[in-house]
This record gives C-alpha cells, structure tokens and sequence, in this order.
C-alpha cells in the first residue's frame, strides 16, 4: 500500500474540490481509471431505462423519467446515451436489460445503519457483493426490517445555494408542500412528501430558481454522531458497496459533527458544515481514505 499527498489549495492526486449534493452521481475525474469513470453514468442509464419502462417513455407524463433524464444531464451523460436509454425503456429500440429492484438491509460500524438499493439483472451477484462489501468492512447485512423502520421515503430536492437564502427558497415552496428546507453548506435540502416532489420541483421552476436533483430518497428518522475514526470507517465501507455496479444508492443514518468535517474541509475544500448519511458519493468516497492531517501545511495522507 502506497501513500499520496494532496494539498488543501489546489488538490492534487486524483482528487478535486467536491460540491456537496443528495446522494448525488458525480461525473468522476480524468484521472481515475475508465471503468471507474463510467459508474455514474451506469447508474444514471439504468434509472432513465427503468423509469421509461415503469412509466413510459414521455417525460412530460412521467415524472421519475422527467427527473432521471434532468439529472443524469447535470451530470454530463451524453444526449445519445440518454436518448438510447429512453427508447429501450419504452421498448423502441432493442431488448433493455431486465432489471430487478431490491432492497439490502445491513449495520456498519458503530452501529450505524444501511439500507442498500440495487438496480441489477443478477439477484445472486447483487447479494453476493453486498454481502462482502460490508463483511470485509466491519458490516453485516441484516433482517428484512431490522433497519428500514429507521428511515422513512421523501422526496428530497437540491438546490444549488449561490445567492439565494434559506427564506427565498423556503417561500418559494412553502405552499408546494415542502416540510422542511435544510441548509448543507454550497446548497439546500429540500425535504416533502414523495407524492408533493414533482410539486415542488415545479414551484421552484416557477420562480426561477435551479436545483441540482430532484428524486424520491430514504431520510433517516434517528442519527448516529461519529468521530473521526468511526466516521473514517463508515465512509470506507460505503464506498465499497458503491463500487458494485448494481449498487444504485446507499442510505445510512450517521451523522459527522462540525469539528470532523472542518479536518476534512480543511484537506479539500468540500465547502460543508457537516455530513450525514445522505451526502454525495464523491465526498463520501474521498473522506473515506482521510487518515491524518497536518496542520502546518494543510496536507492529508491518503492510502491508495
């Protein structure tokens, strides 16, 4: 095992500065390996490709497809493969994948918990990765319902902060039915029921105002503060279960306090005042090799 060292102000290695976002695909870096690269776009692809299939192929009248086609042009796929992704789903072009969705139920370090939602055309090889990703990072998967009653379905909206405050955004989804808008730092969460989201999308649309992502997720109802270590462990085995390709989205109730973050702002810029379970999958991937820091020269350690 090697080390590498990033400095804090103009990031070197394979690392850059990190916007946060909702559980969010990020278009990954040149300088990561192909296949690592095209992860996201698999995971966006497969999510036009079964909204199309589920709901049809308009977007107009389907919004999952709507806002899977949104994000995945946010993050860069290119039109063709989006386009190719909507015509399989509806059926008219070529035989898509035959997709299962299922649901994996596990504890990580600390206690913490984890709901894993696959999108895969192998139940066994789906099972099997999970099962060792979180064996060979202090996890183990659990019951059906040992961990799911922690966590509750909403729909979650992103929007980029720039120079709008909490009250502007608050305003614009108040009567939308948005229950809560949280600030995370370069952006705010907004939280409502599932069947409210396409609501207040179009609301914010309405005034104007851009979002990052808007998608139904799993908001947990009970969060676990960890430290540093605890908060090293869970981020490693996350990105574990995310390196499997029919891994579409994690979902953990762990919480990393101000003072955690403000080591790992210090090393790369993330831009955020604290991390929970919901945080995007870069942030995540990156904190997860932070080991140490030196606070003269802002430089961490990372192991690759």
């Amino acid at each position: 095992m090697r080390e590498r060292t990033i400095q804090s102000e103009g990031v070197y290695a394979d690392v850059r500065p990190l916007k946060v976002g909702h559980d969010q695909a990020q278009e990954g870096d040149r300088r990561r390996p192909a296949a690592r690269r095209g992860k996201p776009f698999a995971r966006l692809i497969k999510n036009i490709e079964l909204g199309a299939r589920t709901g049809g192929g308009d977007p107009a009248g389907n919004p999952t497809l709507y806002d899977a086609i949104q994000k995945a042009k946010r993050n860069s796929v290119p039109n063709e493969n989006i386009d190719r992704a909507q015509k399989r789903g509806a059926g008219l072009e070529g035989d898509g994948a035959d997709y299962q969705s299922l649901m994996f139920e596990g504890y990580g370090p600390s206690g913490v918990g984890i709901l894993i939602e696959c999108l895969t055309d192998n139940r066994n090889r789906a099972a099997t990765e999970v099962r060792t990703a979180l064996t060979r990072n202090g996890g183990s998967l659990a019951e059906p319902g040992a961990v799911s009653y922690l966590f509750a379905r909403k729909g979650v909206v992103i929007v980029p902060k720039g120079k709008l405050s909490e009250d502007e955004v608050g305003a614009a989804v108040r009567d939308a039915g948005a229950e809560e808008v949280n600030d995370l730092g370069e952006s705010f969460e907004v939280v409502s029921e599932p069947t409210d989201l396409t609501s207040v999308r179009t609301a914010l649309q309405s005034a104007d105002i851009d979002y990052e992502s808007a998608e139904s997720s799993f908001v947990s109802s009970v969060a676990i503060q960890l430290d540093e270590e605890g908060a090293r462990k869970i981020l490693k085995l996350i990105d574990a279960l995310e390196d499997s390709d029919d891994v579409q989205n994690v979902y953990s109730n762990f919480d990393v306090p101000e003072d955690v973050m403000a080591l790992i702002n210090a090393v790369i810029g993330i831009g955020c005042a604290r991390m929970h379970g919901r945080h995007c999958r870069r942030t995540r991937a990156v904190a997860s090799r932070l080991v140490d820091v030196d606070p003269s020269n802002r430089s961490a350690t990372l192991l690759c």
